[in-house]
């Protein structure tokens, strides 16, 4: 229901959205900061990469330096600061009513910095998303506002963070809707899109108009190429479920590990200094990488390098618990998967219509949609950063085959599987609510000759609000009263009416019924297939 507290709501959303894209900016330029310091001995804020670096072996310490770092802030701050981001938001918001504790918002970024500065394979995103969210939270708790929202603003803050750092405001409405409000609705979409357009407008101040992944245009696909690039995408959505259950099976072989928690970072950090030694391009944050692979004319042994040895040295330093995202390095891997692929089917059929720089951006929404389930999100993130029109039936079909075939390969997702583990239910469906579609006059029963309930709804009410009005007062029935005469009771509604119709109602939405014809034709297929198998 939209009303004066979603206006209210708005204001504060704004606010802290304009606040966020300040910290976006800041974090980035830590970021370059400790990068300068860490591989380049030189104290500058200009934009920088490890890939350049001239350590040689001694490479190898800067990331291990940097995790040292980062578990101590884990174990004398809080161990919160750690994994990806999303999920810890999801969790505080099914659990802790949207509290997320203040201290994040300070040493979160701060880790983050510490960690992507030094090597590690992460992007901004990530850490700025959680500090949106503890940003969020915590005006939230300093106002006096519902539990209900105090998810939104933190899913706002959250989602202007993204915008901050990309420029894609719908994107990240999408965001929130498919991974942190678990709904639809007027007063949770309004605010959060004007932050996202508040974040986005900040990006544009700060960082510039340009496309983040800007890129060479792409064709438009022929029907033929069409049906590879779907193809593409459900085996990447393939890898896609492998990539995520193999990131929680490195997390859990380091549970098993007989030392202290603190000390994981550091060990992870030993996998991205020794694989940074050989593909210095697979540390910091990457998004020129992505921007390459885009081009369609990066040479494949970089490529596959971003495939492969990116891989391991993000999934090994994330199961490490380190701070951290996973937007970007599913990006650069999905992307690079792409490339390959699109590569291997253009090398055995030349003819097939496929382009290489198309066949990347794919890849790259394909897996972030294949591992996160976010679909949506994934095809409108690959449009907004590239600005490529041509790529959306491309896009459509590759992330719907990947966020298909995912279903069938894992029961979570990267996003879900570390609170899922902990017993925390996550839902992977938006209905809409069953009661809320009927009124309470078409559940009225007679009114019995005992003295009717005190408490009352009237007959336009939907039955929602039946039962949220009998949970509050702790009864079994209402009265019901006329609309047009508030003293004229019509009847009843009964905690058992209520339950008997949302049954039924479930039941009919999964009862499946077929026509005659189609009953006999299947009955004759299987009696043709008992003929062939005792023949």
């Amino acid at each position: 229901m939209v009303n004066r507290r979603v206006f209210y709501l708005s204001i504060q959303v704004v606010c802290n959205a304009i606040l966020i894209g300040g910290v976006a900016k800041a974090l980035v330029f830590l970021i370059d900061f400790i990068t300068n310091l860490a591989f380049y001995g030189r104290f500058s804020l200009a934009p920088a990469s490890p890939a350049g670096n001239q350590l040689g072996i001694l490479v190898i310490a800067v990331p291990i330096i940097g995790a040292l770092a980062v578990g101590l802030m884990a174990r004398f701050g809080t161990r919160a600061i750690g994994g990806h981001g999303i999920p810890e938001a999801m969790e505080k918001i099914i659990l802790a009513d949207s509290r997320i504790p203040p201290a994040i918002t300070l040493l979160k970024p701060l880790s983050a910095a510490i960690s992507i500065g030094t090597g590690g394979p992460f992007g901004a995103e990530g850490p700025i998303i959680a500090t949106g969210a503890a940003f969020g939270s915590l005006t939230g708790q300093w106002i006096h506002i519902s539990s209900s929202e105090r998810k939104i603003v933190l899913a706002a803050g959250a989602c202007a963070g993204m915008a901050a750092i990309f420029g894609s405001p719908l994107a990240a409405v999408l965001l929130a809707v498919e991974l942190l409000l678990f709904e639809f609705s007027p007063r949770s979409i309004i605010p959060v899109a004007l932050a996202c357009v508040t974040g986005a407008g900040m990006h544009f101040l700060l960082f510039g108009t340009r496309p983040v992944f800007a890129m060479p245009d792409i064709p438009t696909p022929s029907t033929n190429a069409l049906a590879i690039y779907v193809l593409l995408g459900a085996f990447i959505g393939v890898v896609a479920a492998f990539v995520s259950r193999s990131v929680y099976w490195i997390e859990d072989q380091f549970e098993k590990l007989p030392i202290h928690w603190m000390w994981w970072p550091a060990l992870g950090a030993v996998a991205i200094g020794s694989i940074g030694y050989f593909a210095p391009h697979t540390m910091g944050v990457g998004y020129d990488n992505i921007q390459r692979l885009l081009t369609g004319i990066t040479p494949l042994a970089i490529v596959a390098a971003l495939c492969f040895l990116k891989y391991l040295s993000w999934s090994i330093s994330l199961g490490s618990g380190t701070s951290g995202g996973t937007l970007a390095p599913l990006f650069t891997i999905g992307g690079a998967l792409g490339c390959l692929l699109g590569a291997a089917v253009l090398h055995y059929f030349p003819r097939c219509g496929i382009d290489i720089a198309t066949a990347a951006l794919i890849g790259m929404a394909a897996m972030f949609a294949g591992a996160s389930r976010a679909w949506l999100t994934s095809i409108v993130f690959a449009l907004e950063t590239t600005g490529q029109i041509h790529g959306l039936l491309p896009l459509l079909g590759a992330c719907v085959a990947a966020y298909f075939v995912s279903f069938f390969l894992m029961k979570g997702s990267i996003m879900t599987e570390k609170i899922q583990r902990r017993g925390v239910k996550t839902p992977d469906a938006y209905e809409p609510d069953i009661l809320q579609g009927v009124e309470v006059r078409q559940l009225v029963v007679p009114l019995s000759e005992e003295q009717p309930p005190v408490h009352f709804v009237y007959a336009s009410d939907d039955a929602g609000l039946a039962a949220e009005t009998m949970g509050r007062h702790n009864t079994d029935s209402l009265a019901v009263k006329d609309d047009k005469d508030g003293e004229k009771l019509i009847g009843l509604i009964t905690a058992r009416g209520l339950l008997t119709f949302y049954s039924n109602r479930r039941r009919k939405e999964r009862h499946y019924q077929s026509p005659a014809g189609t009953r006999r034709i299947m009955a004759q297929g299987r009696r043709l297939l008992r003929t062939i198998n005792h023949e």
